[in-house]
């Protein structure tokens, strides 16, 4: 599960969308291209975006819902903090603490 999570972190266009679905959660596939396009300037077919957003699902970082025949996308930042909790970091004594 790490490694689709750092391949989905990879790429500066999937991160971007998942920085859209932190500003917006809930976005439809139109809605997506539509930010792409006019907010960031991104020449990307839906085509594109779909797959994007496909691989960004099976790393487990956006889930779908179906209301009708809208599809929308929602950011999860749960495989987020399962990464942050792997490796902690070793608690250090403060400059209070390591002074004689």
């Amino acid at each position: 599960m790490a490694d689709d999570l750092f391949k989905a972190l990879a790429d500066p266009t999937r991160r971007t969308i998942l920085d859209e679905l932190t500003e917006k959660s809930g976005q439809t596939l139109f809605e997506i291209c539509a930010r792409l396009s006019m907010k960031h300037r991104l020449g990307i077919s839906r085509q594109g975006v779909s797959q994007h957003l496909a691989l960004l699902e099976a790393a487990g970082l956006v889930e779908t819902r179906r209301e009708g025949r809208y599809k929308f996308h929602d950011l999860n930042t749960a495989p987020l903090r399962r990464i942050a909790e792997r490796w902690p970091l070793p608690d250090t004594p403060g400059p209070a603490e390591s002074t004689p």
